[in-house]
């Protein structure tokens, strides 16, 4: 079964998170989304690319209840699929636009932070990185996005409070940078992603690269040690027992 959906628009390609209601991340996801947008950075005819989800969920994050059942071995592998993928789209050489259609959780917070730009509804979906809440860390690459997006201040209160943020309280963070209606998300997301794909691809990718690159080799350089970390942390007891009253309804 396919979880996540790639249309085309003209120059926009339009990827589209579908599993479940909440469109939790588990390993299969992971590796769907990874070669979505393998494809699309090879697909010449694709300028830019809305990213976003289905339902009222664009991530709740991790499927936390199905991990779970994962040695750590086999977790450490899924984490670091995970932040390759976030590595890879932080770095995406094409305007990518995150549609924040719903609640944006944890894992699905760091996919977004990985985007260009973020548009998110209002109403009552949040966005948070609430790790903490459960006794969780965060991976280093999120804490260097996040940086990048919100600075180093808004960072820190970020993670360390676990807060969900409304759309208009994210967007004063600078955690997004549009707030749209429901109704006006999608011609939105598109208005801006056509904007991009004007631009001269070579022009943008350059300049993307200079940008971020100086972030991504500090999140490659971090990764693999902070990976272990959060591994120990995630199977400590008070975590694991708190990991275990987590619920997700499909």
């Amino acid at each position: 079964m396919s979880f996540v959906h790639v249309s085309i628009d003209g120059e926009i390609a339009i990827v589209t998170l579908s599993r479940g209601k909440v469109n939790a991340l588990n390993e299969p996801m992971v590796e769907e989304i990874t070669k979505s947008f393998e494809y699309l950075a090879t697909d010449n005819q694709i300028k830019s690319i809305i990213f976003t989800g289905s339902g009222k969920f664009f991530s709740f994050g991790f499927d936390v209840p199905e991990f779970l059942s994962y040695p750590k071995n086999d977790f450490i592998r899924y984490l670091e699929k995970f932040t390759s993928l976030y590595t890879a789209l932080f770095c995406f050489p094409k305007p990518v636009v995150a549609a924040l259609n719903g609640h944006t959780i944890a894992g699905g917070c760091m996919l977004a932070t990985a985007c260009d730009l973020r548009l998110m509804v209002t109403g009552k979906a949040r966005i948070s990185l609430n790790e903490i809440t459960f006794g969780a860390p965060v991976p280093a690459g999120t804490l260097e996005m996040l940086k990048y997006c919100v600075g180093s201040r808004n960072a820190q209160s970020i993670v360390y409070s676990g807060a969900m943020y409304s759309a208009k309280e994210a967007l004063q963070l600078g955690l997004v940078d549009q707030v749209s209606t429901e109704d006006s998300l999608a011609e939105d997301a598109r208005k801006i992603a056509q904007e991009l794909a004007q631009k001269d691809s070579s022009a943008f990718r350059s300049i993307k690269d200079l940008l971020r690159k100086p972030v991504a080799e500090q999140m490659i350089k971090r990764e693999k040690d902070a990976i272990l970390e959060f591994v120990d942390i995630w199977y400590s007891e008070q975590t694991w027992e708190n990991l275990k009253a987590i619920e997700i309804y499909s």
